[in-house]
């Protein structure tokens, strides 16, 4: 009889003899892909075990389109496997997925292999398990990423920033270089990749992936089962199998990386992605991997489809960042979670759970966030982590709501960029300032301003842009950390220097009423 809501999967498989095993691999939702595992296990084919747990479900209310995307990936996976000749368990629980294994391990006799998961909870539980069975339980490295944490976490201290992590990694893996020097004599172009987007310009459209039978299953379920979990899940517009990816990431090298360099940081009404790639997703659950990614665009540049600015800055992104957060998350765990540099305790605003707010920069990057788990990153550094630091606003807040409001959210990616750099709560180990600003960085990269029920030139009063007034009161209460920053230092000297009293007075006065009035509540 099949299982609720595991029709599909149910009509495919059938519970293997666990007795008849010497080996079984462990898969997690975000290992999706057998080039992420060791060779043997392709040549061996031994039994995958994949795990379903109500409990992790609940733990915090993740999107619905996330939840719905990691089980229907982790669904359609398992029957590619099958397909490919692997003998596959999979499971249910309705508790942890630890407790799922536990029953399991009752009956299996074999070696259990895992592969170090990326976020600390996980690994945490999997090594309970493995010091309760030692001699049968075995933990491998995590094959999902390009950089060996061990050789690098030691070096996570402040002044250690990403370009120097970057660079390296350029030489370690020959991306865009010319023996020894960088591709075109430089390592960074992002003076070339900061462009707004001009009216009425052109942008390809990412396009949707129609749900198939086990998506649809998938989204049922969790109407079903978390019915209360933030977000919408009314459509489904993304891939859920490699084949998939993998097209959505031909797409993007033919269409719209040569244009990803200028306008990377471009805000647009009413498109939420513009030239942006949109495979954060992809990456982050193993349907790809960071290396094939980075080659493509490298071979496009090569090939003379895309220019060097924009193949140098989407690289970046991949071996420089997203392998540096997740270096320096090896690096700070577990205590940075409670990184607080500000000591700001008020609560999450409102809006972030309603996206209603007469603010149209914060309207329209909370909008694709409700309707499917996805902005790209400067909507979430400079328009949301911006205004939730400049309305001092607690950060673990503001890090549990990336957690669980994004589709790419992984504590491994989304903490160090949260706690890191968009709040600076670490204090300045990853990022060098604060990243906050006025409405003026926002006019410049955006159209958002034009159509705002506020005035971004009005600096105080009601119809003054709040960021404007909320920034200079963040400068002037916060003067002692910007005064260490020698990036920033001299807006404290512009605030006391060029600002009349009358103007320091008006700001504080605005920031009062606006922080008095703003709605907050409290995480369920």
């Amino acid at each position: 009889m099949p299982r609720p809501f595991l029709k599909q999967i149910d009509q495919t498989l059938r519970k293997p003899d666990l007795k008849q095993f010497e080996k079984a691999v462990f898969v997690l939702h975000d290992q999706l892909n057998l080039a992420g595992w060791p060779k043997w296990v392709q040549m061996e084919k031994p039994l995958l075990i994949f795990m379903e747990s109500s409990e992790k479900g609940n733990e915090i209310s993740h999107h619905k389109m996330k939840a719905a995307f990691v089980l229907s990936s982790m669904r359609h996976f398992a029957l590619e496997c099958f397909e490919a000749g692997f003998e596959v368990l999979y499971h249910a629980t309705n508790g942890h997925f630890d407790d799922g294994l536990l029953e399991i391990m009752k009956e299996f006799e074999g070696t259990l292999i895992y592969m170090t998961p990326s976020e600390w909870d996980s690994r945490e539980r999997l090594r309970k398990i493995k010091n309760n069975y030692a001699s049968r339980v075995k933990e491998i490295p995590n094959g999902f990423f390009l950089a060996d944490e061990e050789e690098w976490k030691s070096k996570i201290e402040p002044g250690y920033r990403m370009e120097f992590f970057y660079r390296e990694m350029r030489r370690q893996t020959g991306y865009l270089m010319n023996g020894d020097k960088p591709e075109g004599g430089e390592w960074n172009y992002d003076d070339q990749n900061r462009e707004s987007l001009p009216n009425k310009y052109p942008v390809p459209q990412i396009p949707a992936i129609e749900p198939d039978e086990i998506t649809i299953e998938v989204m049922k379920m969790v109407e079903e089962y978390f019915p209360d979990h933030f977000g919408k899940l009314d459509h489904f517009p993304y891939a859920a199998t490699r084949k998939q990816a993998l097209e959505l990431l031909h797409l993007f090298i033919d269409e719209r990386l040569d244009e990803f360099g200028p306008y990377e940081d471009a805000l647009k009404t009413g498109n939420h992605s513009l030239f942006h790639s949109q495979l954060s997703l992809y990456l982050n659950n193993g349907l790809l991997l960071p290396g094939e990614v980075c080659e493509m665009a490298i071979g496009a540049y090569t090939a003379g489809k895309a220019r060097l600015n924009s193949v140098e800055g989407f690289i970046r992104q991949i071996i420089g960042w997203r392998e540096y957060i997740r270096i320096y998350y090896e690096a700070m765990m577990p205590g940075v979670r409670d990184a607080n540099h500000f000591g700001f305790s008020k609560k999450l605003p409102e809006v972030y759970w309603t996206g209603q707010t007469n603010m149209k920069c914060m309207e329209e990057s909370l909008r694709p966030v409700i309707e499917e788990g996805y902005s790209h990153h400067i909507q979430r550094l400079m328009v949301l982590s911006n205004f939730s630091n400049l309305t001092e606003t607690n950060p673990g807040d503001l890090n549990l709501w990336f957690w669980l409001a994004y589709i790419d959210a992984y504590e491994w990616v989304e903490l160090p960029n949260v706690l890191g750099m968009a709040t600076f709560a670490d204090g300045g180990i990853l990022a060098s300032k604060p990243y906050v600003s006025s409405g003026n960085y926002i006019n410049k990269m955006s159209d958002y301003c034009k159509n705002c029920h506020y005035s971004v030139t009005k600096k105080t009063g009601e119809k003054a842009c709040p960021f404007n007034y909320l920034y200079w009161n963040f400068v002037d209460k916060q003067r002692d950390t910007f005064n260490q920053s020698g990036r920033v230092n001299f807006m404290v000297n512009m605030f006391d220097n060029k600002k009349t009293g009358q103007e320091k007075q008006a700001i504080r006065d605005s920031s009062e009423k606006f922080l008095e009035e703003l709605k907050r509540v409290e995480f369920d």
